[in-house]
């Protein structure tokens, strides 16, 4: 019979032995001992089930940059109008020609000539220790600038040993490739600033490049499209790429004040600034050369003047409009009118007249020259 004076405990244990409350005999209660286990605890609460962690979300992938699209080649020269082109000129008229070759015979001049053409070979062929640029512009366009460009590049072509590069940093239809003879193109000066770097070798470089007569390389502008563009930081980027591999390296630039051109005037160790031989053309470059005077004196000292004779008869005093402009500090050469330049086109050197050839070659030692005084 329960024990009246300790119901509690009775109840209790009659509680256990009916399951009822607690693990059983021997089990172990949550609560302190003597005491009920709350019901809710047969089952485990939520709070008291362990919950299992759902798995790690795996980090989004890296975005593995996709290779750049391979642009089309395209036509430096409408084909259709291939059979509108005429047989390219000779510079000069037979007449002229033969009678250089008989003063050549029977005068002394012909060592003379040969003694000045040595010395210009010499300074051409100077070696380098970094690659030199040298940038061409002009304060208008129709001065003759890609001309000028072109020939530059062909002369130190000609006579150096380590390649030459040509930049086209005018893409606004630049006539650079046109002139150099290049039959198509496809990668830009814009498509290599996003592909170019350090690793790569001078194989891997010229795989983007347009191969010219001799060891010279193009770099075109555009694809003769309206609309392409060239920033300065692309400009930049391929420019400090691509100077370790060439020995000399001819920028034809936009013309002046454009951004990418003051750069590369800036940035090169020398400058050909063309002008046409007209009283506007000498009258506005001797004004830039005039501002020019207030930079850094190595601008105005490592600058050119490609004084550029675009008609037969130029209606000026070529020497007097020269010597104006070299009151200014730059260098002035004088580059004759040419029938076979005034008529466009791919530039044959052996089409060209024998002044204009002696011409181009002073002005590129001219040029090379000024860029070896600053380093």
């Amino acid at each position: 019979m329960a024990n009246a004076d300790n119901w509690q405990g009775d109840l209790l244990r009659s509680l256990r032995a009916d399951g009822g409350g607690g693990n059983g005999d021997g089990g172990n209660s949550d609560g302190p001992p003597g005491t009920e286990a709350p019901a809710g605890n047969l089952t485990g609460s939520p709070a008291d089930t362990p919950v299992e962690a759902p798995p790690p979300t795996p980090a989004p992938p890296h975005p593995v940059p996709s290779p750049p699209r391979t642009p089309d080649s395209r036509p430096v020269a409408d084909p259709s109008l291939a059979a509108a082109t005429h047989r390219p000129r000779h510079g000069e008229h037979i007449a002229t020609r033969t009678a250089r070759t008989l003063r050549r015979t029977v005068s002394s001049s012909a060592a003379r000539e040969v003694a000045a053409t040595t010395a210009t070979a010499e300074t051409l062929q100077q070696p380098v220790t970094t690659g030199r640029q040298i940038a061409v512009t002009s304060i208008r366009g129709g001065a003759g600038k890609s001309t000028v460009a072109a020939l530059l590049g062909m002369a130190y072509a000609h006579y150096r040993q380590d390649p030459v590069l040509l930049v086209e940093a005018d893409p606004a239809l630049g006539s650079l490739p046109s002139r150099l003879g290049a039959e198509s193109v496809r990668w830009t000066t814009g498509d290599l600033a996003g592909i170019v770097e350090p690793q790569m070798s001078l194989l891997d470089v010229t795989g983007y490049l347009v191969q010219l007569p001799g060891n010279a390389w193009l770099l075109p502008g555009s694809q003769g499209q309206i609309g392409a563009m060239l920033d300065t930081a692309a400009y930049e980027r391929v420019m400090v790429s691509l100077r370790r591999y060439f020995g000399v390296t001819v920028v034809d630039c936009e013309t002046l004040p454009a951004e990418v051109a003051r750069v590369a005037l800036s940035a090169s160790q020398a400058r050909v600034l063309t002008a046409p031989a007209t009283l506007e053309g000498v009258t506005s470059t001797r004004a830039v050369l005039e501002w020019m005077r207030g930079l850094p004196r190595h601008m105005i000292t490592g600058t050119v003047v490609a004084l550029t004779e675009l008609v037969p008869h130029s209606g000026i005093d070529l020497d007097k409009a020269a010597g104006r402009l070299a009151d200014t500090g730059a260098t002035v050469r004088v580059l004759p009118y040419d029938r076979h330049l005034a008529a466009g086109g791919p530039i044959r050197t052996d089409r060209l007249a024998h002044a204009t050839r002696e011409a181009a070659a002073l002005l590129a030692a001219d040029a090379f020259r000024l860029s070896q005084q600053r380093r």
